[in-house]
């Protein structure tokens, strides 16, 4: 059985959690307090962070990483496209998204006000830049749920937390983000303290 070591406020956990439920395998998922880390989650992953995904022998870190896993061992539904051109522009994707999106989560949690306001502005624009591609279709890759779905949708959950507004004009996102939060797997993926970040 797979066991996740899994953050209750933190997206990336939030990310692996997503698609353990879209799989519908076996797993248990382990709550960690962000903020009183057991030791163990040090000595797993040297950069003392979450998730971590342990699987017998197997010990892995990073959302990406442990997502891209969990989707090559249990296939279906399979969230990175097969086509191998295609999969490579998911893969630049989610790193886009890493540099230009997930990058900005520490300031928006942990920096002073000038530090979050920042943030706030870079994250509304990048999304606001976004939006235009779901007036055309239902999911970043098209009619598929897929890996970059699955990435970005804990940032668009918190957006209201963050306090970071978006313009009318970031409507389809918005759209597009009810459909994501209303699929049963992200719905059984949320922790308590991620029920209350969203009104």
């Amino acid at each position: 059985m797979m066991n996740l070591y899994s953050g209750t406020t933190c997206p990336f956990s939030q990310r692996c959690r997503i698609v353990l439920y879209e799989k519908g395998m076996d797993f248990q998922i382990i709550d960690v307090d962000m903020f009183n880390k057991p030791e163990d989650i040090a000595v797993m992953n040297p950069y003392n962070r979450l998730p971590v995904l342990v699987e017998r022998d197997l010990i892995l870190y990073e959302a990406n990483i442990i997502n891209e896993y969990i989707d090559e061992r249990f296939p279906h539904p399979q969230l990175m496209p097969a086509d191998p051109v295609m999969r490579a522009r998911a893969r630049l994707f989610l790193f886009n998204f890493e540099v230009e999106l997930f990058s900005q989560i520490d300031f928006l949690e942990n920096g002073n006000a000038k530090q979050q306001e920042k943030a706030r502005s870079q994250v509304a624009d990048r999304l606001t830049e976004l939006a235009p591609v779901f007036t055309k279709q239902k999911y970043m890759l098209g009619d598929e749920f897929s890996m970059l779905d699955v990435a970005i949708a804990p940032l668009l959950w918190r957006l209201d937390f963050y306090g970071v507004s978006l313009p009318k004009s970031a409507a389809p996102l918005m759209k597009y983000a009810e459909r994501i939060f209303s699929r049963p797997a992200f719905i059984d993926a949320l922790t308590p303290a991620e029920k209350v970040m969203r009104k």
